[in-house]
């Protein structure tokens, strides 16, 4: 897998942390910070895209023109939607950040397994928050509306995955998902990006498989009479195309409360 993973890609592919009720955020230990870390508001991206360079065999993060909720979202692996008492500006101004350690600390990397030099990743990426944003948070448990990704009547219609690795790939009305040990897991945190609600994955599927799902989003749909050659709105896709079927619940949902944040100090 490239290591130069898109934003999305990065995030779908994190393990959610359930965290007790009420709990505080973990604080990164003294060790788990970067060494050099450069940050500027980004003035200049013209492509609208945001970026995310992150190799778990070294120390070195990058992000070009991604905004703060987004830096929380990776950091904390939860999605957006679970990230609540944030100000308009963190969803809102970008910045495009550069940060590192040294040689000893990038061999350290390299000898850990790749779930856990993720994870070390992300308590660093939450200590650059803590000092250059002021960041203080909290983590709770709240019932919230979600949705229940289910097994629709016929069963589903995705076959295994025959690749190594994972790809994933998004766009603002496509999905691709292929390998990975848990593919309808991370459609359903794909799902919740798209949504803005967390998705269960209720289905009972485990494994590897390779899926494809298109849509056309609500505006198109909405927007006159619709093209009969266009794909349908993104729940009917998901029962048509994938043989699962999202229900409108309510559920436990652990959420990650913004108690302070700043704009990042400037290099």
């Amino acid at each position: 897998m490239d290591c130069r993973n898109s934003l999305l890609l990065t995030a779908a592919s994190l393990t959610l942390l359930v965290p007790p009720a009420r709990a505080q955020a973990s604080q990164p230990a003294a060790s788990d910070t970067f060494d050099v870390i450069s940050i500027h508001q980004n003035n200049t991206a013209t492509d609208g895209h945001h970026h995310m360079y992150n190799n778990p065999s070294d120390s070195h993060f990058r992000a070009v023109n991604l905004s703060l909720k987004d830096l929380i979202q990776f950091a904390y692996a939860l999605p957006k939607s679970q990230i609540l008492g944030a100000p308009p500006w963190l969803d809102s101004t970008m910045f495009d950040i550069d940060a590192k350690s040294g040689p000893s600390i990038d061999a350290e990397f390299q000898a850990l397994p790749s779930d856990q030099a993720r994870r070390r990743k992300q308590l660093m990426v939450q200590a650059l928050l803590a000092d250059r944003c002021k960041l203080a948070a909290h983590q709770e448990t709240r019932e919230l509306p979600v949705y229940a990704l289910v097994v629709a009547k016929g069963g589903p219609k995705f076959k295994p995955s025959e690749i190594n690795g994972t790809t994933i790939n998004t766009g603002r009305s496509r999905l691709h998902i292929a390998g990975t040990d848990d593919t309808v897991a991370i459609l359903a945190r794909e799902l919740a990006q798209v949504l803005g609600r967390v998705v269960l994955n209720n289905t009972g599927i485990s494994g590897r498989y390779d899926l494809t799902l298109q849509w056309t989003p609500d505006d198109v749909l909405t927007n006159g009479a619709p093209d009969p050659n266009l794909p349908p709105g993104i729940f009917t896709a998901i029962q048509e195309q994938l043989g699962l079927k999202l229900e409108s619940t309510k559920g436990p949902v652990p959420v990650l409360v913004l108690d302070h944040v700043e704009t990042p100090s400037a290099n």
